[in-house]
């Protein structure tokens, strides 16, 4: 029974969000009723040609608001057609019969509304039927029978007002839907790219001291301790990046990214050369900065062959430029990879630029160039640079 009443429940949700359809207007035409009547007891005159005409009526109009409710048909020409010959039939049977006849003047509203919708072309249509209407009811009937022009009126405007509401709340939950997979996929590709460039760049130091251990403590014991000391330092500082790039809150220090990229490529056998200057800058650029150092800290070590590598930031007082340079091959896996491409995204989302390619003397360069304060919607999300 519960899984019964899941199943219903599901496909009640599920009738929900797709909001009426057109089985939903369906019912109404009960109201022609008091006709059928009519044709039954002969109270009409010529009962066949009004059977005819109603049954017209009753195709043409389940015809027109199933076609309503359908994104590809109800703005095409033969829904026009069909709506256009329902009013027209209409009128005829109406004019001819009167009485309770008049009662499919409000039907022929629900199905203009259903229609039309909304836009001048509802108030252009809606109101010269609603004159006709009052004109055929007040002849037929006199001005007793003048709400079947109001009840037509309601039934158009009503209609169509609803059914506008209803798009425009499907079109809001698609929204609602379409923002929440965009923050899942930003999320995930921030995640991803932190996890890059964090396990990426910790990896590389890691291989790189314990190679340094290994070498060293056959002949300097107290050396290689140090480099094992190192080693846990750089584990656990990079089980805390993990947890907060986990949680979405790491923001890069520039200061500590070159005193690690400085150790990283000390320990790699890479003579550093960090050069800093310029004006204080925003949590932001920094944030996006020590990114770029890391990932060219972590190409130089893994890839380069490398010798000597040069890291300058300087700048003036609205830009600053930060330099990677090495004296390596200028090729390999790392100066075109995704870390790079990554970074590019993100500093030019954040205002700037990033160049890389092969040096003017040799080796490989990577230029960042960023405002002082970068732009937040792509500095924000410094953690995701670097994939």
């Amino acid at each position: 029974m519960a899984g019964l009443r899941d199943i219903w429940r599901r496909r009640a949700e599920s009738a929900r969000d797709r909001g009426p359809t057109g089985m939903s207007l369906i019912p109404w035409l009960l109201m022609g009723l008091g006709a059928i009547s009519n044709l039954i007891n002969h109270e009409v005159p010529n009962p066949w040609i009004g059977g005819l005409g109603l049954l017209a009526f009753n195709s043409l109009y389940i015809t027109v608001v199933i076609r309503a409710f359908a994104d590809r048909t109800r703005e095409t020409r033969v829904t026009w057609g069909l709506l256009a010959v329902l009013c027209a039939l209409t009128f005829a049977l109406a004019a001819a019969y009167g009485g309770d006849w008049l009662l499919f003047f409000p039907l022929m509203g629900l199905a203009v509304g259903a229609v039309l919708r909304r836009g001048r072309r509802l108030a252009l249509m809606a109101f010269p039927l609603c004159v006709g209407v009052g004109v055929v009811s007040v002849w037929r009937e006199g001005w007793d029978e003048f709400g079947i022009v109001y009840g037509t009126f309601i039934s158009i405007m009503v209609t169509a007002a609803i059914l506008t509401l209803n798009e425009t709340v499907q079109e809001l939950r698609a929204t609602r839907e379409e923002l929440a997979r965009s923050a899942v996929e930003k999320e995930r590709l921030r995640f991803s790219r932190d996890m890059h460039d964090l396990l990426g760049h910790t990896l590389s130091v890691i291989v790189v001291k314990s190679e340094a251990a290994r070498r060293l403590a056959p002949r300097d014991l107290d050396a290689a301790l140090a480099q094992l000391t190192d080693i846990e330092s750089v584990g656990r500082q990079a089980l805390t990046e993990i947890r907060e790039a986990v949680t979405g809150y790491r923001e890069g220090s520039l200061t500590t990214e070159l005193d690690r990229a400085r150790d990283a490529l000390s320990s790699a056998g890479i003579e550093p050369v960090v050069r800093q200057s310029g004006p204080p800058l925003e949590p932001q650029t920094e944030a996006l900065l020590s990114w770029v150092v890391r990932e060219s800290a972590t190409n130089a070590v893994r890839h380069s062959g490398a010798t000597r590598c040069e890291i300058e930031v300087g700048g003036g007082p609205e830009r600053v430029r930060l330099t990677v340079t090495d004296n390596g091959r200028g090729t390999g896996p790392g100066t075109t990879g995704s870390g790079l491409k990554g970074l590019r995204e993100r500093v030019a989302a954040a205002g700037g630029t990033l160049v890389s390619g092969p040096g003017p003397r040799g080796g490989f360069r990577v230029t960042a160039e960023l405002p002082v304060e970068a732009v937040e919607a792509g500095a924000g999300a410094a953690g995701a640079a670097g994939a």
